[in-house]
């Protein structure tokens, strides 16, 4: 009971929270970043030690622009420091461990007190109540065993906020069976997942499965992908953007236009290489505070993907949160070309959607191989010659990319089915040579 009382809370607070004045949210944001570098320098030994090496004291952090005097921490540093990042306040194994999907081979873990893991909870909970989630929605969620939601009991008794999960490992046609049954009012789940269902739904002929909001988050989705699911579902699509170990940070209201950021829960920064911050539209790494983990804080935690802030202060729903622009993908989901151009995964998908026989394209994935080397993996909808279509796939890269016979080999590979990856998503875009460049 305590615990549901504290996810609503923390709920009603958050709630609140976007309609704030800037100054306010300002002033909030500075007090955070003071306290969570006080308290990491004080009762975390791997941040303690950052400070001792850089001659800086906590008190030479009064506020987000003194952030930048700290360095960048990544995934491997945490890693290779995994038994220095726990509060010396708590025993670790009395904290909740959530870990990261390990696609890289290797998972990083999060460990969470109950209060933390309540205000996660609702975290979660803001953003889907603002795309038009309501308390007694039958709620499904497609995802992977490890990272489905937990309700509380009391969740479950009431059918409050209570997820109903569907693995995503499962085939869409039995995940497509279950849905059909429960007929969701909330379909939420990895876009690659709702968009496969999608399919599934529409080459079966099911045309009941009518939620009022489809919510897809996990990985990057395209502009036909949004169009299309929104076609079958007949339902507006959301798209929300989190990691694992900060839980949700950012999302779409119901203008479904930019993202509003979590401002009051994280600080999120746009660098460059450098770790200088860009311009408003410009693309730069993501790097996050949290303001909330205490038993083990996040201070410049580079999560591995690209956005762009926006140029726009003002959201016309009137809520105040900054707003990013677009998610341009993991940094190691871009393409390099031998003549020094970068693209995003969202490059590759436009590119895509103006190919002559894109139609007829089911699912597809990119493998770059080596700087001038690139796998083309597609599974096809119907007969249609694979010569042909690979001819002209080949043709079409040539001419939007610009790029000669010699600059650059397409291999065209067609399959009867693309494999998920070890988390349960479908990676679109994958390069093995990205710990090879900067950008």
């Amino acid at each position: 009971m305590y615990a549901y009382l504290r996810v609503a809370y923390y709920l009603g607070c958050l709630l609140k929270h976007t309609r704030w004045s800037r100054e306010r949210l300002s002033k909030f944001q500075n007090q955070k970043v003071r306290e969570i570098v006080n308290y990491a320098y004080r009762h975390v030994p791997f941040y303690h030690r950052k400070f001792r090496q850089l001659g800086l004291r906590p008190e030479d952090i009064k506020g987000v622009e003194d952030l930048k005097k700290l360095p960048i921490i990544r995934r491997k540093e945490l890693q290779k420091n995994a038994g220095e990042l726990i509060s010396d306040e708590f025993n670790i194994d009395k904290l909740k461990k959530v870990s990261t999907s390990g696609s890289t081979g290797k998972p990083l873990f999060t460990y969470l007190t109950k209060s933390e893991d309540a205000f996660r909870k609702a975290k979660l909970l803001r953003a889907n109540i603002v795309c038009g989630q309501k308390p007694r929605d039958k709620w499904v969620v497609i995802t992977a065993p490890q990272h489905e939601a937990e309700p509380l009991k009391l969740q479950r008794l009431l059918g409050i906020y209570a997820p109903i999960p569907v693995s995503v490992f499962e085939s869409a046609s039995e995940q497509l069976s279950k849905i059909e049954r429960i007929r969701p009012d909330v379909l939420d789940g990895y876009s690659s997942s709702l968009l496969l269902l999608a399919k599934e739904a529409e080459k079966s002929g099911v045309d009941t499965i009518r939620p009022k909001v489809v919510i897809g988050g996990a990985e990057l989705i395209d502009r036909s992908s949004k169009k299309y699911l929104e076609k079958v579902f007949q339902a507006p699509f959301y798209d929300e953007y989190a990691c694992v170990e900060l839980e949700r940070l950012a999302w779409q209201c119901e203008e479904r236009n930019q993202y509003h950021i979590d401002a009051d829960s994280i600080v999120m920064e746009f660098v460059d290489e450098d770790g200088e911050e860009v311009a408003p539209g410009e693309t730069g790494e993501i790097v996050c505070t949290s303001l909330f983990n205490y038993a083990m804080p996040f201070i410049r935690y580079a999560i591995g993907d690209l956005g762009k802030a926006s140029e726009e202060e003002n959201c016309p729903c009137g809520r105040t949160f900054p707003l990013m622009k677009v998610i341009e993908g993991r940094k190691d989901s871009l393409i390099f070309l031998p003549d020094g151009r970068v693209l995003s995964p969202l490059a590759i998908g436009w590119i895509m959607e103006f190919y002559k026989y894109y139609q007829y394209i089911d699912q597809y994935r990119v493998v770059q191989r080596k700087i001038d080397f690139f796998k083309f993996i597609i599974k096809k909808k119907n007969s249609i010659d694979e010569e042909v279509m690979k001819a002209e796939l080949i043709a079409h890269l040539r001419r939007m990319l610009k790029l000669g016979a010699s600059d650059v080999e397409f291999e065209v590979e067609f399959v009867d089915n693309i494999p998920l990856d070890r988390s349960g998503k479908l990676r679109k875009v994958i390069s093995e040579i990205c710990n090879s460049q900067s950008i």
